[in-house]
């Protein structure tokens, strides 16, 4: 049947409906992008996910330098696979081709509304699926399970820190989808689908997706324990189900394993130690509105929140279930603050920033035990009326802290009204009042949900760095770094004046600057060697304005932008992107020096040092004052900026200008830092070695997506060394790839019989994962044929449903249940168990059921 036409269709659409709608409308009201002048681009949403789609957009659309495993663009060029798997793995990200490429924010806020959307239809979807199937239940509406579906989606955890991080929407997605695999495992339902799903949740962001799994797991354990029923069974449905999750995590191997070896060879960034939230913080949370970076936005409309506490007081759901449930979404809220599983959610590493990032299970279980309070009907006054009083008091303890403001207060309230007045209403007997409650649970939900998106937006943009939407500014750059491209013959720098850390991948061209979970550790240590600028901690690696560098790495165009002005492109000799370094005793090694390592990598000596503390007329005077946060001038020339602070920051080597007399000075605007460092750039000198460099180097060079070749000049020896970072992954001859000091190094032949160069790259973990996947795949394959043997063997299912043991009453009960051809209940014990049972007693059964259908 049509999807929208069953029961479980009708629910995920409303669910969805309802989910864009409340985030449509907070963004609306709060004049966030598309629906007004502010940005909603914050933090790494604008610094990398933006970009990052961009450079998605590129390669559908058959542009971009580089391809799935070689990235030319960033970092001078980086491994891609690890970033795809981590940022656009998603099938919702490749929806960004279908928009033009000036509006790339517009298709991510799409794409974000859109997983949203879709993880709302996900758990209304697995709620009728775990519904006992009772007529008079509210867990027979479609209505109830949809309000609940979007409930979830809507939850503060989404609307507040995935909705800048949509990658983590993947997992918001997964953990419905997870537990419907879960459903089916009990069952014993689609071996080969159970697979796909967990290796299309770990693909999509395997993150996430770990997080996920762990909460599916406790909601199977917690069926199989109120199943009851064999032992041996039940333990016969765990082992299954692990089976079911490590073939599609093997599945997933061949993204999942580079992602996995790029995190190992990323710079190590910063750690945190986990520091539990206060326990009114936590509280607090539970309310609309309020905003924290590192404490859990647990918040949850519609009712949602009421019913999961209603539960523990509802005589009407049984004492196990109840305590099951229960106990599921009390222990999931004090592993939170306990550090030994919080750890345990976050794969044994407290996360750097926004450190709750587990929270969305906790949601979903939340949900889940609503679910379960309705399933025996709607709950009666007095387990409201407990329940109500609970979170009153919650309400008042949450009052005390500092984030709750009157808004929350009033929002918290008038939700918790409207919520108990559905649960109320809902219970007279006329069909008018149960539209009146669904309009006052769905009215609530979606208010609730579009005040906390308004007020987050607006709070975000006060807490966290913005990066401007698509603009002129935008447009100017794009366009000079496209007439500027001369690659490979040389690199084109987006420039230093950046808009994000990932400028080349936005806006074009092949420069340094790169900001990523894979920002590998050889090209953070290589270009800090040099002089570069970071933030983050060294994650985002800022481009390094120096005519040495750019000489090095074949820099042969440049944007300089000057605040308001349009784009200029500086031009200079470079040599080409493969260069001959003569034959050498030692193997060089950096030192302390930015400038004295930047003539190591060059070949040639082109600075001199500060005579009398000034540099000589016509030089050009540098700064090196990693530390220093504030403007340095020579003279009375214009002022420049720099903004150090290590770790977190660190300020790069930097031009204050030609000295045009003797005895011209270095001052800054506060006092001198200490451990800086002035150097005199002779530019004749470095004229003479780029020509040099250019006579001895390659003759030609092409690169392509996975790798690079070059012919070299007749008589060559020495070493070959390519103007790329030697991150893992590289080989040339088929031999993994020397390195020299961070390059990607050819040892040449010491007769001068070489005469090309011959590198490509694999990222680590391509292979080994290729192989996992082709063999889960194998035995994936080796499943589904079985099953279509079994099936055919048992023969046709019976119109109208198939026989099933109810969980609810155990699997040794004998209890049968038809399932319904609309919603059916996937948790039935497989109709293989009833063979087991004998077949006297199904006879029986279906003797005695034939005895009641004949009229």
């Amino acid at each position: 049947m049509p999807i929208l036409e069953s029961v479980r269709g009708r629910a995920a659409a409303f669910a969805a409906l309802i989910t864009v709608t409340a985030v449509c409308a907070g963004d609306a009201v709060a004049r966030s992008f598309p629906f007004g002048p502010d940005t909603r681009s914050v933090n790494d949403l604008g610094n990398q996910f933006v970009p990052f789609h961009a450079k998605l957009w590129d390669l559908l659309h058959g542009r971009g330098d580089g391809g799935l495993l070689l990235n030319w663009q960033s970092g001078y060029g980086t491994a891609f696979l690890p970033d795809l798997g981590t940022y656009l793995t998603s099938p919702f990200a490749l929806l960004v081709g279908l928009f033009p490429r000036d509006r790339i924010d517009l298709a991510v806020y799409v794409i974000t509304v859109l997983k949203m959307a879709a993880a709302g239809a996900a758990m209304a979807w697995l709620l009728l699926t775990m519904a006992k199937r009772r007529p008079d239940s509210p867990s027979s509406s479609w209505w109830v399970a949809g309000v609940l579906g979007a409930t979830y989606a809507l939850c503060g955890w989404s609307v507040i820190e995935a909705s800048y991080n949509p990658m983590w929407l993947d997992g918001l997605i997964a953990f419905p989808l997870l537990c419907l695999v879960g459903e089916w495992v009990r069952a014993g339902r689609r071996p080969v689908l159970g697979p796909l799903v967990v290796a299309l949740a770990w693909i999509a962001n395997f993150y996430t997706a770990y997080m996920a799994t762990l909460g599916a797991v406790l909601v199977l354990c917690v069926q199989l324990l109120l199943d009851g029923g064999v032992l041996r069974v039940r333990v016969r449905v765990l082992v299954r189900g692990a089976g079911t999750v490590l073939l599609g995590i093997g599945l997933a191997a061949p993204v999942l394993l580079p992602v996995v070896m790029g995190t190992g060879h990323a710079f190590p960034g910063w750690t945190r130690q986990f520091e539990p939230a206060g326990w009114s913080e936590f509280l607090a949370r539970t309310l609309p509105a309020t905003y924290s970076f590192f404490t859990p936005a647990v918040f949850l409309g519609g009712g949602a929140l009421l019913l999961a506490v209603v539960l523990p007081f509802n005589r009407k759901v049984p004492g196990r279930e109840r305590l099951a449930w229960a106990g599921l979404a009390g222990g999931v809220a004090l592993s939170l603050q306990w550090e030994p599983t919080h750890l345990l959610w976050h794969a044994f590493a407290t996360p750097n920033g926004s450190p709750f990032r587990q929270t969305f299970v906790l949601s979903g279980v939340l949900v889940i035990a609503a679910w379960q309070c309705l399933a025996h009907g709607w709950p009666d006054r007095r387990p409201l009326l407990a329940g109500t009083g609970l979170l009153v008091a919650v309400g008042l303890v949450a009052a005390t802290d500092a984030m709750t403001g009157r808004r929350a207060l009033a929002l918290f309230a008038c939700g918790l009204a409207a919520a108990v007045a559905a649960l109320l209403v809902v219970r007279l007997p006329r069909r008018r009042y149960a539209a009146l409650a669904a309009l006052l649970l769905v009215g609530g939900l979606a208010g609730q949900a579009a005040a906390t998106t308004a007020y987050t937006d607006r709070a975000r943009l006060h807490k966290l760095d913005s990066y401007p939407a698509w603009g002129t500014a935008h447009d100017e750059r794009a366009a000079a770094a496209a007439e500027a491209d001369g690659w490979p013959r040389y690199r084109t720098d987006p420039g230093r004046t950046q808009i994000t850390a990932n400028d080349p991948l936005l806006l074009g061209g092949q420069g340094a600057s790169y900001y990523s979970s894979h920002t590998p550790d050889v090209l953070t240590r290589t270009l800090g060697a040099l002089g570069a600028g970071w933030t983050s901690n060294g994650r985002a690696v800022q481009s390094l304005d120096s005519p040495v560098v750019d000489a090095v790495f074949a820099v042969g165009a440049r944007l300089r932008t000057e605040d308001g002005a349009p784009p200029e492109v500086s031009r200079a000799e470079v040599p080409p992107l493969v260069t001959v370094r003569p034959p050498e005793r030692t193997r060089p090694r950096y030192g302390s020096s930015p400038f004295r390592n930047q003539e190591l990598l060059l070949g040639s000596r082109v600075y001199s040092d500060p005579v009398a503390g000034s540099c000589p007329a016509g030089s050009e005077v540098f700064l090196f004052a990693p530390d220093y946060t504030g403007t340095a001038r020579l003279d009375d020339a214009t002022p420049v900026k720099l903004l150090g602070g290590q770790p977190r920051r660190r300020a790069a080597v930097t031009s204050l200008g030609i000295a045009e007399r003797p005895g011209e000075r270095v001052t800054f605007d506060g006092k001198a830092p200490k451990g800086r460092t002035v150097a005199c750039l002779d530019r004749a000198r470095l004229d003479a070695a780029v020509e040099r460099m250019k006579k001895t180097g390659a003759v030609s060079v092409d690169v392509s997506d996975h790798g690079v070749r070059a012919q070299l000049p007749p008589g060559s020896r020495g070493t070959a060394v390519v103007a790329a970072p030697r991150i893992a992954g590289w080989s040339c001859a088929g031999k993994p790839a020397d390195a020299s000091l961070g390059l990607v190094a050819v040892p040449l032949d010491p007769d001068g019989t070489t005469t090309s160069v011959d590198c490509s790259f694999r990222p680590p973990g391509l292979r080994s994962g290729a192989a996992l996947g082709g063999a889960s795949l194998l035995v994936l394959v080796g499943i589904g044929v079985l099953s279509v043997r079994r099936r055919r063997r048992e023969g046709p299912v019976e119109p109208g449903g198939v026989l099933s043991i109810r969980p609810d009453q155990g699997a040794g009960s004998g209890a049968v249940d038809r399932k319904a051809e609309e919603g059916g209940m996937a948790g039935a014990v497989p109709p293989r168990l009833h063979r087991q049972r004998g077949e006297a007693r199904c006879q029986g059964t279906r003797a005695r059921q034939d005895r009641q259908d004949t009229p």
